[in-house]
């Protein structure tokens, strides 16, 4: 009886003693568990903390790439990684940053591999300037496809890509991807030593992935917003200067009442009108309009005000001048654009007014005595077209002299062609009826109330063309 109690104790002891071990080896295996958690958390604690602060701009380009490269390498103790980019025309991969452990990912020629075994550099600088087409490998299939994948390197999207010296074994290549634009391809290697990658792995990938799409994301946002602020300072610094180019008044010319206005659609205009003071008794007036918009168009009125203002010095006879600008731009404008011109000389001792017009709108002539409206259509094509054969023999001029109460307006196409909400045109015919309503008023009063008149008809309706009017009134 002692001896079978004696034995049953040596065994509950042997039995306690076992269940003892096994809590302490799990009491051990949780503790290496827990702290191996604990430096994962402080690893993507650090990556993610890493990408907040690029967020403000504070990291470079280049280093918020290698930020996600290294970090997603290290989280997942990978041996190196590769981050490539789509380019801006969205027909290739741009590879932005590899890291110098990292196995190639795409087919490296022999003669680059030949030359790596004794320059490590020729590898590295062929693959970072390697693109990634449609069709090549992996990096190409997830770009494509979209969302992450574990690819071994026997597999034929990466078969045979891993040199000597760079045994990878599998790789995690993930797309980047965030609200519906594709943004570039992740991707993370094992090293000779480690690993092929499991779900785990793929799974914390898939994490990191979507928060590198975010900072890339909004490191692109941040660079068009701070591109566009550079670019409307830049569009503000031309406006200032263009608007020294144009007349700061209007000009006092014995017996006529003079005004202009121009109405940008954008923050430089493609409209041109200047005064010129000829000598004591005779002024020039010009207004021109330049096909297109923005700062093109913008460059090729101040090519306009430099000519024409050298050519009317040589000639009073505005037919001639125009010929004269005609045959300066004509080699030096690009076969897509034109400029449409209208020049006249006002001659205080004889009232005469004489025009020539180079294919633009044909001005409006106010006849006090009758209200009468009569559009002045003097022959003539638009400036750059034809290198001078045909524009000198088309280009005439006209004349007509004004009396007290008579006027002449001048406009670009920006009135005629303004739109309302409905999309229909403001037109000749009300550009006809303001004329006749406001010419009595006087120069300055029918240029602000058709400007006036022209926003009321637009209403909400976006500006689309530069809007130009100059008004001349005989006193």
């Amino acid at each position: 009886m002692v001896t079978a109690l004696l034995i049953l104790f040596v065994a509950l002891s042997a039995y306690l003693g076992w269940r003892v071990m096994r809590q302490q080896r799990a009491l051990q295996f949780v503790g290496r568990e827990w702290r191996a958690l604990q430096t994962e958390e402080k690893q993507v604690f650090d990556f993610l903390h890493g990408l907040g602060e690029s967020f403000g701009g504070g990291t470079g380009r280049r280093e918020l790439h290698r930020l996600i490269v290294e970090g997603a390498a290290r989280i997942l103790n990978g041996h190196g990684g590769a981050l490539y980019l789509v380019d801006r025309s969205d027909k290739f991969l741009s590879p932005t940053f590899i890291s110098r452990t990292c196995a190639p990912l795409v087919k490296v020629p022999p003669h680059i591999r030949e030359q790596a075994a004794s320059n490590p550099v020729a590898l590295e600088s062929y693959l970072r300037l390697h693109p990634v087409h449609p069709g090549d490998g992996a990096l190409a299939l997830i770009w494509k496809e979209g969302g992450a994948r574990i690819f071994n390197f026997s597999d034929p999207e990466l078969s045979g890509l891993a040199g000597d010296g760079q045994r990878a074994t599998s790789a995690l290549v993930g797309c980047l991807a965030y609200r519906g634009k594709v943004l570039g391809v992740l991707a993370v290697v094992n090293g000779p030593m480690g690993s092929t990658f499991g779900p785990e792995d793929l799974a914390v990938f898939k994490a990191i992935a979507e928060q590198s799409a975010f900072a890339l994301y909004s490191e692109a946002v941040y660079l068009e917003a701070g591109e566009k602020r550079r670019l409307d300072s830049d569009l503000q610094t031309a406006r200032d200067i263009q608007s020294i180019l144009l007349p700061a008044e209007s000009p006092r010319i014995a017996g006529y009442e003079v005004s202009g206005l121009n109405i940008p659609a954008r923050q430089v205009s493609g409209d041109y009108f200047d005064y010129l003071q000829l000598d004591e008794h005779r002024w020039g007036i010009v207004i021109a309009d330049v096909s297109g918009k923005g700062i093109p168009a913008a460059l090729i009125t101040g090519m306009c005000r430099s000519l024409l203002r050298s050519a009317a010095q040589a000639s009073t006879s505005p037919a001639e001048v125009l010929r004269a600008v005609n045959r300066r731009m004509y080699p030096d404008i690009k076969q897509d654009m034109f400029v449409s011109m209208l020049y006249l000389v006002v001659d205080t001792r004889t009232s005469d007014v004489t025009m020539a017009r180079a294919g633009h709108d044909p001005p409006l002539l106010y006849r006090a005595a009758g209200r009468e409206i009569i559009p002045l259509r003097t022959p003539g094509m638009a400036v750059g077209i034809d290198s001078g054969d045909v524009f000198d023999r088309v280009t005439d001029e006209q004349t007509v002299t004004l009396e007290p109460g008579d006027g002449i307006l001048l406009y670009t196409d920006g009135a005629t062609e303004a739109l309302d909400t409905h999309g229909s045109e403001f037109g000749l015919a009300r550009l006809t009826q303001a004329v006749q309503v406001n010419a009595p008023k006087g120069a300055a009063a029918t240029v602000n109330n058709i400007a006036s008149e022209l926003h009321e008809f637009a209403g909400t309706s976006a500006q689309y063309d530069d809007i130009t009017l100059i008004s001349i009134r005989k006193l």
